[in-house]
């Protein structure tokens, strides 16, 4: 049974900001959720501590030293009557600790790389079948 992380939700935060998330990244985690299920949890590259995990309206980076205290998050996703797959997606950033800020770019790209590799691991099992279009 999965348990959905609500943490960030419950704990008091330091500092709250519009933001905005790349499409790019934004469209390569819708995927992975189609592909990988409901909620993916990464441990973040160099980061030995944080784990960064996804759901479909919320990413949160949590601190596993200090039981999953949440430390930074991107939530409130602004997909409404969405009409481009290219433009950035609006979103809350929210910061839950004072380091906050300096693992907020390391933190994407280690999500891109880790679930660029999970989803060509997931292609290589050859589930995924092309449709030829008859002329």
């Amino acid at each position: 049974m999965l348990i959905r992380y609500t943490r960030h939700n419950e704990v008091p935060l330091l500092h709250n900001r519009a933001g905005k998330m790349d499409a790019l990244y934004f469209n390569h985690v819708q995927t992975a959720l189609k592909k990988l299920g409901p909620q993916i949890r990464l441990r973040i590259p160099k980061l030995k501590h944080l784990e960064l995990i996804i759901q479909r309206d919320v990413w949160v980076v949590v601190d596993l030293a200090l039981s999953e205290f949440p430390i930074l998050c991107w939530t409130n996703f602004q997909t409404e009557h969405r009409d481009n797959l290219h433009q950035p997606i609006g979103c809350e950033v929210r910061y839950f600790h004072y380091g906050a800020s300096m693992i907020y770019n390391k933190t994407i790209e280690g999500m891109e790389l880790m679930l660029g590799e999970l989803l060509g691991e997931e292609m290589s099992k050859g589930e995924d079948k092309i449709v030829q279009f008859k002329v």
